[in-house]
């Protein structure tokens, strides 16, 4: 079998990933900032470290392109070189991303290119509008939902517009950690 490719994504319990604004929860104001506390945690050897470190080891990105834009303003990305996939409706002439990243605007391609690229490490989708289209597509594996104990009420929800109908999930695993549960699913077929 070949990789799978795994949607990482913190979201709060009433299914928001991001502000109004898109951005990390921060600018929310009360619990917020709570959506990305467990990386606080990123170098223990607790679940919160060992979740961080095998989202290192994935070996190809699959990024939306308004997520891809996001993270450029933030400093990029921090994927030590891994290939950069970045699923986008449109390329206008001469617009290239830096580093390792490319622009695919099939969503089939993307993730061919990204398996191929990532060899027997997982790849890493990073974007609601990227996961969705894969889910779409059918041609999402997993979801790793980091999941935090915080109702934000507003801002963008992760899986609106899916328009895939019932989806059958298999739970795979669950960590309970600091300010967070990761629950990682299959994807029923």
């Amino acid at each position: 079998m070949s990789a799978p490719i795994r949607l990482y994504m913190s979201m709060s319990l009433d299914g928001f990933i991001a502000g109004e604004d898109d951005r990390s929860g921060q600018e929310l104001g009360r619990g917020g900032g709570r959506l990305f506390n467990w990386l606080d945690d990123r170098h223990s050897d607790g679940p919160n470290g060992q979740v961080y470190r095998e989202a290192l080891a994935t070996g190809a990105l699959i990024s939306g392109r308004r997520t891809f834009e996001l993270a450029k303003r933030w400093n990029g990305d921090h994927h030590d070189g891994v290939p950069i996939f970045v699923l986008t409706h449109h390329v206008a002439k001469g617009d290239n991303p830096p580093g390792s990243a490319r622009f695919v605007t099939d969503v089939e391609e993307c993730a061919a290119r990204a398996r191929a690229a990532a060899g027997d490490r997982p790849v890493m989708v990073h974007g609601a509008g990227a996961a969705q289209s894969l889910l779409r597509a059918g041609l999402l594996d997993e979801m790793e939902i980091h999941l935090v104990q915080v109702l934000l009420g507003r801002g963008r929800r992760l899986f609106d517009s899916l328009g895939t109908g019932p989806l059958p999930l298999e739970l795979v695993r669950r960590l309970p950690a600091r300010d967070v549960t990761h629950l990682r699913y299959r994807i029923a077929r």
